[in-house]
């Protein structure tokens, strides 16, 4: 059975991804649900499940990819074709608008801790998580509509069938508007939205008084984020806007689409990054202690040496609320 260079390509992508992303996303599974049970469901946490979840669903039919991959045949029966490519989809879109929804939610407990804190609710995220949900299968439903009974399964080379890999012109006719409503909705402005909140939390915390190594951690937290956004859906969204404009299903979709199955391993490392025992917020937290506690020794010093001096070592309620102090602390959870 000969199989082409690009086939081996994606077959080591697929076993790669399937080796580093079903344990990474069980133990963010098991990091999450167990901050649940101890400390309650915060937003972090129901953005981080569902994350998880989406992730583990395209884990689990990673082997008939890589199965179909090899023996260059759809060997499933077609029914199974559109449901395959429901999960995939879906955790792919799905993924992209939970990893903008935790940017947004990062960026708001910098610039506005104290009225991002009063909405600050699980079953507000809940609803929010629904409701992205949604959004993504009512895509994805409309994308069925064009099977037109047939489960996009096509002939291939030979007596083989291929999923999802030709379409006939009525097909394309629903796909292409489609992809490229996709492409713009469920990825350029999650895209935008999520540079613009990276950005400004860059801006906002590389102006307070936090220490160097605080502000290089939120730097980096910050861009590995906006990075494994780009580099996982970017490929494939593009290959959407392309075929719109050539009025053709493009032939290098299935290699953009390798870029996208990372996002099942490199998901999991950004969120275990933001998780409680690892976030920036806590390194935040833990220094404006330090420092409150530094204030107060000096001023203890002051008071032993010069008992009539100005009472001004303790910082006052106003100094102790300045942004950079303790304003990311909200978003430990």
């Amino acid at each position: 059975m000969h199989v082409a260079v690009g086939d081996c390509v994606a077959l080591a992508v697929y076993l790669f991804t399937f080796i580093l992303g079903l344990p990474a996303n069980l133990l963010v599974l098991f990091v999450y649900v167990r901050k649940a049970r101890k400390r309650g469901a915060t937003p972090n946490v129901v953005y981080a499940l569902n994350l998880c979840l989406a992730n583990l669903a395209l884990v689990a039919w990673l082997p008939v990819k890589a199965l179909e991959t090899l023996l260059q045949d759809w060997m499933l029966p077609a029914p199974l074709c559109p449901i395959y490519n429901f999960f995939l989809f879906s955790s792919l879109y799905g993924s992209c608008l939970f990893l903008t929804i935790v940017t947004i939610g990062r960026y708001l407990s910098i610039a506005f801790p104290i009225s991002y804190k009063r909405y600050r609710r699980a079953r507000i995220s809940c609803f929010i998580s629904a409701a992205l949900w949604v959004l993504v299968l009512l895509h994805l439903g409309l994308g069925m509509v064009a099977e037109g009974g047939a489960y996009f399964v096509s002939p291939g080379e030979g007596d083989a069938s291929a999923c999802y890999e030709h379409f006939n012109a009525s097909q394309l006719a629903v796909l292409l508007p489609l992809r490229l409503e996709m492409a713009i909705v469920l990825f350029l402005l999650p895209l935008m939205v999520t540079a613009f909140c990276t950005l400004r939390c860059v801006t906002l915390v590389w102006r307070t008084c936090l220490p160097a190594v605080g502000k290089r951690r939120v730097l980096f937290v910050a861009l590995s984020t906006l990075t494994a956004f780009v580099v996982c859906y970017a490929p494939y969204n593009i290959s959407h806007v392309v075929g719109f404009v050539l009025e053709l299903n493009v032939s290098w979709r299935r290699e953009a689409m390798l870029t996208s199955s990372f996002n099942v391993f490199l998901e999991p490392v950004v969120m275990l990054i933001v998780s409680p025992a690892t976030s920036h917020s806590r390194i935040c937290g833990r220094q404006s202690r330090l420092s409150r506690m530094e204030a107060h020794r000096r001023h203890c010093d002051t008071l032993t040496q010069e008992p009539v001096a100005n009472v001004r070592g303790v910082p006052t309620l106003s100094e102790r609320s300045k942004p950079g102090v303790d304003l990311t602390r909200v978003s430990q959870d």
